[in-house]
């Protein structure tokens, strides 16, 4: 199986190069895995919260967050509290997803954003949150 992709842009994204084919199909068949994707669309949430919000034990929110991370379907930030404590929240770091079969198994193709480099842009920093 290979990942290709174009290197076509959009709206201040990229298309990711290397994708791990058989890590994002996992990921993508998961029920779990999917509702965490779902809550880290629009914010970046610690286990805790995605356990919360999910409705799943934080056992299962940790390894479905290694899962997602080993796909590079989320991303690990750093929560900068005001009282000096710090949490590590996730955040999905993907646009599309497109799936295609090809004459060599299938191929996967991921939109992410640009890196804060080449945006210019404060995407990615680590958030600072009041306690």
């Amino acid at each position: 199986m290979s990942a290709t992709n174009s290197d076509a842009r959009k709206r201040g994204w990229h298309r990711d190069e290397t994708v791990d084919t058989q890590a994002v199909l996992a990921a993508l068949d998961d029920d779990a895995c999917r509702a965490i994707l779902e809550v880290t669309t629009e914010e970046a949430l610690t286990a805790t919260e995605l356990s919360d919000r999910c409705d799943i034990p934080m056992s299962t929110a940790y390894r479905k967050v290694e899962l997602l991370t080993d796909a590079d379907l989320v991303e690990e930030q750093v929560r900068i509290n005001t009282s000096g404590k710090h949490a590590t929240e996730y955040a999905t770091n993907f646009d599309d997803v497109h799936v295609s079969v090809g004459d060599d198994g299938f191929e996967i193709e991921l939109t992410k954003p640009e890196s804060d480099a080449e945006a210019g842009s404060s995407y990615g920093s680590p958030a600072v949150a009041d306690d």
